[in-house]
């Protein structure tokens, strides 16, 4: 009757959860119903002296054990299950398999079958045909749930990640800890069955009341049962493990989006000794290096963590249960064994300690290594130019050997931890054994030998496992403790810092921001820094900086704010500080900011350095905003993107490449700006956006957009040294000096109608418009292409790869020595074993034993056995360092020995040839930090672990199955057939999990990336208010990513699984054959028994370990690490290349017919161009954009494909060694990049020139005069400052003065100096001063060419080239080609509103000459 009432119940309630919940309990009474009568009248046939009490109702008794069963069993586990959404409101279009799978299904993993099968068929799965992620793992389901216990700013308490995520994971962790413990109580059954089934053998029990049969089931049912148990704890496992990675991925993201971005060094290139003693923290660090680690290395540290629950549930209750086992049938001699482990146990603990030491300091220099690469990674294209490709690799090599160092003392710890734990169960199964037969005289039977060898084996390997799991514990808590400094120790804005007290000027939602007229945008005596930690200071380079207002400070609404001053006053710092990007210091009870009532979210940021996304132009305009297409129209003319766009074959659907690499500086600038303008913001902070253009577009910029109706009535805080040029639209000016306001004026802006006359432009809408290049195919505008996904097994090239690494100088050698001591090895395990079984034969032999004889050479086999692991070990070891060496040095010379040619505009037709010329353009940088930092550290750990087990497992295979063979040769076959089945099932699993696994892998290159492209451009994203659009970005690909690594760990257990049924199948089949038919003695059965479950364990273990090599971490990771091995390459330095020592010893430069393209196939940027340049002339470089300046540049440093003749002081380049030639030309590029290190590093990396010379540089680069106004207090750039990664610690300014003042120092005969923002961004003052540089303080025979942006720096050059489309138009004197009346040059002259200066300069020029 209930159960009828709980049928009708789950069939006709219509909400689906409590259908499910009736459907369950109906399932378990009717199960639990079925267990009871099967035990009453099924179990006592099993008996010898039961019967089944209901046998008298004879058919009837089966009929009803048989429904029963289908009732209370079959329908139940085969039923398929409800789906029941998280959201019953947004249900999922088609549910996960997994979750509307039945029990039975569910259980033997038969719901993975398509997916297995159809991967079988294809040579690769592609991601679209792998099952939907289920609505349990999504990342928003994920969020809501567990947020609030991890996240600060969710409710989660400020304590340690470990107890949040314990709290977080409850009733997870207590369901694992049940299944861990049920497994290990199972697990048990095992050496109980070979105990009892052996004593019937040896007629010992011949009373015994269970029938044979009955313990070779209960040795098939232990391991089948404990394989369920076993494969739904490891199911439940990696699902939290992926929970987890995509959890801590998003906390990690979404606390970085709230991080004050200031400027900190990489710790590598600051002595950490010397810090601790300065009193600094210790947490200084390059972000996204340490960003990187996080999501990377660390979260795989704490994913292979997960079993370490084993600790407190499997391993004590297998333990306790081993223990009083062994005192059954051993007697009190068990626990000397005991004792001994336990007096034994200190040494590992020990050793686990030291090894934790070393791996946390391991991590450090991980830290430091990945720091320096991602620093080099950034300039790459910057250390290529100049030569410096030796210097860096010294520099990688220099961290990557202290890491080795570390990593090699973690190993040989690990050495003596294994050893350790290889000896304290032999020591022990030794001592147990002679104080059994010296001193309690008993004999030494085969029931009481195999069985409790069982058990000393199992003892082994759960000690190993003591001491695998609590290492790994012990790095996952350094990790951990990594994630908690990071969530609790980052400085964040003041709006997410509950004890500031500043208000923060565009906080999305900010209540607390102080009063204010609702018509007014400022300050009122204020004080901003770039740290809120006053007892530090604010960078690391030791220099203070606080911007100060005193008094009232008010910018105009709906009218133009122009703020200037000279480099490095506080410009910038003053629309962060307008952001709430700096630390607002309250100084009064009237001090104000002002910006958080007034702009809230309504706000647009163009950045001094141009932030683009890895996207295509168009998206890059929209960004956070609605498409409408009129209005982007008139943004893109505007902004004078229409002829740039239509020099791009796919229009704006062309990707810029990572970090805008497609586009020129002034195109990048122009496209921040047209995102800035094409925004709904009513205000808009720019940061001199007009320092990368040329006089022409500068003008077009001002007249069409700041003074257009896009702009009208919006008010426009701009940054700009061009003050003649924005000045007429000013409503008010406020210059800064030394980080104070030194002057702020009102002015009335000049009629739009008399703003032409005013700007004296002669530039029209034609001017900014060409009509397309002809001939050419329409592209899809891809630059990053897709990573390429392998198919079919691992090459030979990537195993060959390690190997010949591994082996050195003498791989034969090597390997014949592994190997050997290898086979010995496992030869010696097996033949400890059969002694074992010959000594207790002895026993049912007539006459005495001799105990002492037997037992002496038993202990000698241990100890060989103890030194020949240890041996092996220590072997395998050196080659594991040696291969992570050279590896890594390969990589490292490989990338940087790449070719850097550039992206053209016309070069952007996606064809394989051309692809393969621009790896470094078409690869962003994050995949390749991704080689140095997941690959390489699957090089270093997974790849030595997982390649010595799978080893040890085939040679263990071999000989365990020599074994059986040569007791019973009958069992060949079946053997073989195991193998052969196993293998099997794995081809078909492997092919899958190979499509999963790479796809998986591909998966999180984009997480990184755009973790990478959010922290560069965090001040951008925050004033959008874009934070929620990037945050839903990156929870997609992190659910792409979980989708995949859902179904690869599930297709382990389905392997898994049926390796595990196998395996019993055959150790039943084997004590069957032994007891029924061969009719062994029990020393033979007993030794063949434990060669058989070793050697069905070992064919799991080999299938296992041949997956984790090919389809984990280890050799996948090595197979994309030897893609780039293969990489486009620049040509090597040859002996015949060399200049001779004298060159050069001018500056002379003649070039004939110079022809060049960005890639083979692609078309022609420079045409047959020729001239000539005599020592000590200063060419000036002018043209429009995409006319070829820049291309000119790379091609005279041979960065590009080049055909003609280039002779540089008699000599050709083209034959030269491409570092001699880089050195010895200089080039200044457009934009400034610096190297993590000290101002003296970045001038002097190799170390070659004194201090007086650096410093006479430094002023000769206008450092001095760009310093002589600070304040006497105020810290100064000098030789020990120290910069960070990309120089983000000083302002564009002294970057750019810093890169000439480098140029300067390296003293050649050719200086190539690419204006652009090298001087765009510095006041009218400083620029004099670099002028005045390049003209005095220049040696006479040095040749000057510069690629100008502003015309007034090339007046007095000798003389003038004027490029058209890759053509030279014009060469000659200035005063020369203004005397054309239809010249090109004097057609620029006309354009510019300093026309009058520029021919008064070019008639000093001439009368001088």
């Amino acid at each position: 009757m209930y159960t009828t009432t709980l049928s009708l119940l789950s069939m006709l309630i219509s909400f689906p959860r409590w259908r499910v919940i009736f459907r369950r309990h109906l399932n378990i009474v009717l199960c639990v119903t079925c267990v009871v009568n099967g035990y009453i009248d099924l179990f006592p046939l099993a008996t010898t002296i039961k019967m089944p009490p209901d046998t008298c109702k004879g058919w009837l008794l089966w009929l009803e054990l048989a429904l029963l069963g289908v009732a209370g069993i079959l329908i139940p586990v085969l039923t398929p299950r409800e789906y029941v959404p998280v959201d019953p409101k947004h249900p999922m279009p088609k549910p996960n398999p997994e979750q509307t799978a039945s029990i039975f299904s569910l259980g033997m993993f038969f719901f993975l079958d398509p997916v297995v099968f159809e991967a079988y068929g294809v040579p690769h799965l592609p991601y679209e045909r792998l099952p939907p992620l289920a609505d349990t793992d999504s990342i928003k389901h994920l969020k809501g749930m567990h947020f609030r216990h991890l996240d600060p700013f969710s409710g989660a308490k400020p304590q340690n990640i470990l107890v949040n995520l314990i709290r977080s994971f409850r009733y997870e962790i207590v369901i694992l800890w049940t299944l861990a413990a049920s497994s290990a109580v199972v697990l048990f059954g095992e050496p109980a069955a070979v105990n009892q089934l052996l004593r019937e053998l040896l007629e010992e029990a011949s009373s015994s009341m269970m029938r044979v049969w009955f313990w070779i089931l209960i040795l098939f049912l232990v391991t089948f049962v404990d394989s369920l148990l076993t494969e739904w704890y490891l199911r439940l496992s990696l699902q939290t493990v992926v929970h987890l990675e995509a959890l801590l991925t998003q906390l990690v993201f979404e606390h970085a989006l709230r991080i004050r971005v200031k400027a900190e060094p990489s710790s590598s290139s600051i002595d950490l000794d010397s810090e601790v003693e300065k009193g600094h923290k210790k947490n200084d660090f390059n972000l996204v290096g340490k960003i990187n680690n996080l999501v990377t290395t660390d979260l795989t540290v704490i994913s292979d963590a997960r079993n370490c629950i084993a600790l407190i549930s499997e391993i004590p209750v297998l333990l306790s249960l081993y223990a009083v086992f062994l005192h059954n049938i051993l007697g009190w001699s068990a626990f000397v064994g005991i004792c001994l482990t336990i007096m034994l146990a200190p040494i590992p603990a020990c050793i686990s300690r030291i090894t934790r030491k070393y791996q946390a300091l391991r991590m450090k220099k991980t830290d430091a290594r990945v720091n320096v690469l991602t620093d080099i990674m950034n300039i790459l294209r910057m250390v290529k130019l100049f030569g410096w490709e030796k210097r860096m690799l010294w520099k990688i090599s220099e961290a990557r050997e202290e890491e080795l160092s570390l990593l090699s003392k973690r190993q040989y710890t690990n050495l003596w931890g294994s050893v350790s734990n290889f000896s304290i169960p032999i020591v022990a199964m030794a001592g147990t054994y002679a104080a059994y037969t010296l001193i309690m005289k008993q004999d030494l039977t085969a029931s009481a030998v195999f069985s409790s060898l069982v058990v000393f084996e199992n003892l082994q390997r759960y000690i190993n496992a003591i001491f695998m799991y609590w290492t790994r514990a012990l790095a996952a808590k350094v990790s951990l403790d990594r994630f908690t400094n990071f969530l609790l120790d980052t400085e964040l804005l003041d709006n997410h810092n509950p004890s500031s007290s500043s208000t923060q000027a565009l906080d999305v939602g900010n209540s607390d921001v102080v009063e204010s007229s609702p018509d007014e945008i400022g300050f009122c005596n204020a004080s901003f820094s770039w740290s809120s930690n006053t007892n530090r200071t604010d960078t690391p380079s030791g220099r203070k900086f606080i911007l100060k207002i005193n008094d009232k400070l008010s910018f105009k609404r709906g009218g133009l704010n122009l703020i200037t001053g000279p480099t490095g006053s506080g410009k910038t710092s003053m629309l962060h500080a307008l952001l709430g990007e700096m630390h607002f210091i309250r100084s009064g009870p009237d001090s104000q900011d002002d910006g958080g009532s007034s702009l809230s979210l309504i706000v647009a940021y163009a950045a001094q350095e141009s932030w683009v996304q890895n996207e295509t132009i168009k998206n890059n305009i929209l960004f956070a905003s609605e498409y409408n297409e009129t209005r982007y129209k008139e943004v893109i003319y505007a902004c004078g993107l229409e002829r740039d766009l239509e020099l791009f074959d796919a229009g704006d659907d062309t990707e810029v490449g990572e970090k805008g690499i497609t586009l020129s500086g002034g195109q990048k600038a122009r496209l921040t700006l047209a995102r800035a303008v094409y925004s709904s913001a009513s205000t808009l902070l720019l940061d001199d956006v007009l320092a990368a253009l040329d006089v022409h577009t500068s003008k077009w910029i001002v007249e069409k957009c700041f003074a257009g109706e896009l702009l009208k009535d919006r008010t426009i805080i701009i940054v700009t040294h061009n003050v003649r040029l924005v000045e007429p639209l000013a409503s008010s000016i406020i210059t800064m000096k030394d980080g104070q306001v030194y002057e702020s004026r009102f002015y009335s802006p000049t009629a739009i109608e008399d703003l032409s006359e005013t700007l004296h432009s002669n530039v029209d809408g034609e001017d900014l418009v060409n009509p397309s290049p002809k001939g050419q195919s329409k592209s899809n505008g891809k630059l990053v292409v897709p990573e390429e996904i392998q198919e079919g097994h691992i090459s030979g090239n990537s195993i060959k790869l390690y190997t010949s690494a591994a082996g050195g100088k003498h791989p034969v050698l090597y390997f014949a020595t592994l190997l050997a001591m290898m086979v010995l090895t496992q030869f010696m395990g097996v033949v400890q074993t059969w002694f074992l079984g010959f000594w207790s034969s002895q026993y049912e032999m007539p006459g005495k034993v001799h105990v002492v004889f037997y037992l002496g050479i038993y202990v000698i086999m241990l100890f060989f056995v103890i030194m020949l692991n240890a041996g092996t070990t220590g072997i395998y070891i050196s080659g594991a360092i040696r291969a992570s060496r050279r590896i890594h040095k390969q990589l490292a010379e490989m990338i940087l020995g790449t070719t850097i040619r550039r992206v053209h505009s016309q070069t952007l037709v996606i064809n394989d040839a051309n692809v393969s010329s621009r790896w470094l353009d078409k690869t962003p940088t994050s995949r390749i930090v991704t080689r140095f930092t997941q690959d390489i550290n699957a090089v270093d750990t997974f790849i030595p672990e997982w390649a010595r087990l799978f080893l040890d497992q085939t040679l263990k295979l071999i000989l365990k199955l020599a074994a059986i063979v040569i007791l019973s040769p009958i069992f060949f076959i079946p053997g073989v057939l195991a193998v052969v089945l196993g293998y099997t099932c794995a081809r078909i699993y492997l092919k899958s999990q190979m499509s999963v696994r790479r796809e998986m892998l591909v998966a999180k290159a984009p997480v990184l990336g755009h973790f990478g492209a959010t922290i560069s451009g965090l001040t951008s994203i925050r004033a959008y208010g874009a934070q929620n659009m990037i945050t839903e970005r990156l929870s997609s690909r992190i659910d792409r990513y979980s989708r995949s690594a859902r179904i690869f760990y599930n297709l382990q257990r389905w392997m898994a699984l049926r390796m595990h049924i196998i395996s019993a199948l055959f150790i039943a089949l084997l004590a069957w054959y032994l007891v029924y038919v061969q009719k062994d003695n029990a020393s033979n059965t007993g030794f063949s028994i434990n060669m058989g479950a070793t050697f069905t364990g070992a064919i799991f273990g080999w299938i296992i370990n041949m997956n984790m090599l090919e389809v984990v971490e280890a050799f996948y990771s090595l197979e994309r690490v030897n893609s780039y091995l293969q990489i486009e390459q620049e040509p090597k330095p040859t002996a015949q290349g060399a200049p001779p020592a004298y060159w050069p010893a001018t500056g002379e430069l003649r070039v004939d017919k110079l022809c060049a393209r960005y890639s083979p196939d692609g078309p022609e940027v420079l045409h047959q161009l020729s001239f000539s340049i005599k020592s000590g002339e200063r060419i000036g470089v002018v043209g429009r954009t995409g006319s070829g300046k820049s291309s000119l540049a790379f091609s005279l440093l041979r960065g590009i494909y080049t055909t003609g003749e280039v002779m540089y002081d008699g000599i050709s380049t083209s034959s030269m060694n491409l570092d001699s030639l880089r050195s010895n030309i200089t080039i200044i590029p457009q934009v400034p990049e610096l190297i993590s290190g000290t101002l003296r590093q970045n001038l002097d990396p190799f170390e070659e020139i004194d201090d007086l010379t650096l410093n006479d540089t430094l002023r000769s680069a206008g450092l001095d005069a760009l310093q002589e106004d600070m304040a006497v207090n105020e810290d100064k750039l000098s030789l020990d400052t120290v910069i960070s990664g990309g120089g983000s610690n000083l302002s564009v300014g002294q970057r750019q003065i810093v890169a000439l003042a480098r140029a300067l120092v390296r003293r050649s005969k050719l200086l190539i100096l690419d204006e652009g923002e090298l001087t765009g961004n510095t006041d009218y003052k400083t620029d004099n001063i670099i002028q005045n540089s390049l003209r005095k303080e220049l040696n006479k025979d040095v040749t000057l060419i510069t690629i100008a942006h502003r015309l007034h720096t090339i007046m007095d050059y000798d003389k003038i080239m004027v490029l058209e489309a890759g053509n030279i138009v014009e060469y000659g004197v200035p005063s020369e080609l203004l005397t054309q009346e239809d010249g090109k040059f004097r057609a620029l002259i006309e354009g510019s509103n300093e026309k009058e200066a520029l021919y008064a300069l070019s008639q000093v020029n001439a009368h001088s000459q």
